[in-house]
């Protein structure tokens, strides 16, 4: 009874082992079946990532390279040498800052003995060309023209003294010895726009040198270098467009010069019905002794009109430059179109330099100073004043307008200091007229 009830209760313990179901094996399928949804669900959302990632990480990539870029710029920028830079390896932009404070500050205490030498050269130049009332942009023209006028053209003299320095590239320098290399101009009309309380710059490349100065919040280019060897005006407050045609430089180191406002074209313009008009128009100016000048139509420029002023500079340049004038005087002559500060619309100018311009500050070969120091050198060594271009001083034969016939050759009726007219020919004779 026993061993049944034994074998019983093994059979229901055998049969409850065997209903109990296989926990490892039950568990393992679900970490399977959870790993393959797992995986399943990452392979869909991997895709939509990758998707959505890689134009994402296209545009950063862009974004990225644009900011370097930018960075790149403004180190570059930060990068420009203005004041230390060596124009062509030789001439340095050097600094005046401190001096220009110390014509602001009216205190000079602090300069060198050549700094107080330039600073003193410069306050004169100041007091000669300013006047009270001037606006900014008549201070940097009155600076502008006076630097164009006075230094270089051989002023300095042909006779080499202490301090003369025909390659002088520091405002010292170039007021000392009135003659510079473009750098003096560039250093002196910057320490001049600064003493004038106006912002400037010194644009350069490996070669050439000039200035860029700030007038009511807008900039301009300015190059007396060129027009003190060249034409008035011809360099003076351009935009970055015009100074392209003749320079080049770092244009993303600098500020944008873009304004026409106080270009000389828009500030200097005659205004004009029509381009036949110009002729007479620039007669007048000449006779008035001005050389640049700036015309304007009432009406915008047309296809027309541009033809119409291309014959008639050509036909300018011959009576200008070819010496069909009264006055025999002729001109180097330049013709260009102006931006005007009307949109789409341009100015005429016509810059003319004299071709017999008398240098200043020289003695006049007509005046009585130099017909007596032509007599003097003729008397000490024996020779014929007219020889040295003073055959025309009182008290020596003078030539008359007539020339007539006579004797065995060539004649020329003179007057002697007596007065008396005579014929005198080839070969000695002469004889006296009644």
């Amino acid at each position: 009874m026993n061993t049944e009830i034994n074998d019983a209760n093994e059979t229901q313990e055998a049969n409850e082992v065997k209903a109990e179901p296989p926990k490892k094996k039950g568990k393992a399928g679900h970490i399977i079946f959870a790993v393959l949804a797992a995986c399943c669900l990452v392979a869909s959302l991997g895709l939509n990532i990758y998707q959505a990632v890689v134009p994402n990480q296209k545009s950063a990539d862009f974004i990225d390279y644009i900011l370097e870029r930018i960075a790149e710029e403004e180190k570059k920028e930060n990068e420009y040498i203005e004041d230390g830079y060596k124009v062509g390896g030789e001439y340095e932009i050097r600094s005046t800052t401190h001096i220009s404070d110390a014509y602001k500050n009216s205190d000079e205490s602090q300069l060198s003995e050549e700094d107080k030498d330039t600073l003193k050269m410069a306050k004169a130049v100041l007091d000669e060309v300013i006047e009270d009332g001037m606006s900014d942009y008549e201070k940097e023209e009155a600076v502008y023209q006076w630097l164009v006028a006075n230094i270089g053209h051989g002023r300095g003299g042909v006779i080499s003294r202490p301090g003369m320095d025909r390659s002088a590239f520091t405002p010292h320098d170039v007021l000392l010895s009135r003659s510079a290399v473009c750098v003096g101009y560039a250093t002196t009309f910057r320490m001049f726009m600064n003493m004038l309380g106006m912002d400037c710059h010194i644009v350069h490349n490996d070669y050439h040198s000039w200035d860029l100065v700030k007038l009511d919040d807008e900039w301009y280019h300015v190059d007396v270098y060129s027009d003190a060897h060249g034409v008035l005006y011809g360099n003076f407050n351009m935009t970055d467009d015009m100074a392209r045609n003749g320079h080049n430089w770092d244009e993303s180191a600098l500020p944008e010069a873009k304004s026409v406002k106080y270009s000389p074209a828009v500030q200097q313009a005659v205004e004009v019905d029509k381009m036949t008009d110009i002729p007479a128009a620039l007669k007048e100016s000449l006779d008035g002794k001005s050389t640049t000048l700036f015309y304007k139509l009432k009406s915008p420029v047309t296809d027309e009109d541009m033809a119409t002023a291309d014959f008639l500079v050509n036909i300018l340049d011959m009576v200008l430059g070819g010496g069909m004038l009264e006055d025999g005087d002729s001109y180097y002559f330049r013709a260009s179109w102006y931006p005007s500060d009307r949109e789409d619309d341009y100015i005429l100018g016509l810059l003319l330099e004299s071709h017999n311009a008398q240098e200043e500050g020289g003695i006049d070969m007509d005046s009585p100073e130099a017909k007596e120091i032509i007599k003097l050198v003729a008397e000490a060594f024996g020779l014929d004043p007219a020889m040295l271009g003073g055959g025309d001083e009182p008290g020596m034969d003078l030539p008359i307008d007539d020339v007539i016939g006579g004797a065995d050759g060539p004649t020329q009726t003179v007057v002697t200091e007596n007065g008396e007219v005579v014929t005198t020919w080839d070969g000695g004779g002469s004889v006296e007229l009644r």
